[in-house]
């Protein structure tokens, strides 16, 4: 562990977990259109999550980059909102096993430090499976299903979720850090990533967030309910539709993805 000048894990509580898993997300490169990021939240919302430990930002963020917030609390007092990543634990609805979800941004500094944090956390909690979930942007169509792809640290996992291995190679982001961290220390994982249109606005895109949530659903029992999320994928489809049909060049370069898929 490499050490610094205090500890920057504070501990809200330290529940007693049944079988958790740990699933994260970070903001950033890793998180086109913003799918992951959306995904754990709403199971934070819609599981109950509490908070269970936050990292604090001093040691992994450059503030230039990533500004901290001013905002203005009753009485007009302006208190700072430092950039962060928490911690939240959460029972399964009608499961055997615990949750514990972590969200916040992608530190710019000391990834592996920070990844030995994620690690001390994942032995102190007893985690027995961490799932890392990313989006980033292709060339696939609008109108199909998200596809999702991924890797895991054995091919059962693999298996089990019927997940298409990720072929990619290149520069990675705290994702691909983590999971190699993990399997280092032998600590079971599996990086799940949604693939979205490059040529489609990168605003949050609830497709992505869906196809992830649904993924998890069936496999890990979540019983989460996902219809607010299906409601706004339907409206944000209808909204893509109405821009394709007003757009020529976009329609045209739909055109021409449709007919390299068919004679693929």
């Amino acid at each position: 562990m490499r050490k610094m000048t205090s500890d920057p894990i504070t501990f809200e509580t330290r529940p007693s977990l049944r079988h958790p898993v740990m699933v994260l997300a970070f903001t950033g490169w890793s998180d086109a259109a913003a799918s992951a990021t959306t995904a754990v939240r709403y199971l934070t919302e819609h599981l109950i999550a509490a908070k269970l430990a936050g990292i604090d930002p001093e040691d992994f963020y450059d503030f230039s980059v990533q500004r901290p917030i001013v905002r203005l609390a009753e009485g007009m007092e302006r208190q700072i909102h430092w950039p962060s990543y928490d911690l939240f634990h959460s029972a399964g609805i009608g499961g055997k096993r615990d949750f514990v979800f972590g969200i916040g941004a992608e530190p710019h500094l000391r990834w592996r430090s920070f990844c030995d944090l994620i690690l001390r956390l994942v032995r102190e909690c007893g985690i027995e499976l961490v799932i890392t979930l990313g989006a980033y942007l292709d060339e696939v169509l609008y109108t199909r299903p998200v596809p999702i792809t991924g890797f895991a640290s054995d091919a059962k996992l693999m298996e089990d979720l019927d997940l298409i291995p990720s072929r990619y190679q290149g520069p990675t982001g705290i994702i691909g850090v983590l999971d190699e961290a993990c399997r280092k220390s032998s600590m079971p994982h599996i990086s799940l990533w949604a693939a979205l249109p490059h040529y489609l606005p990168t605003s949050p895109n609830p497709r992505g967030a869906l196809a992830l949530l649904l993924r998890l659903n069936q496999w890990l029992g979540l019983r989460v309910d996902t219809s607010p999320l299906e409601r706004a994928a339907a409206d944000f489809q209808n909204k893509i539709n109405e821009i394709v049909n007003s757009d020529p060049n976009l329609s045209a370069f739909i055109r021409e993805l449709k007919k390299r898929e068919f004679e693929q």
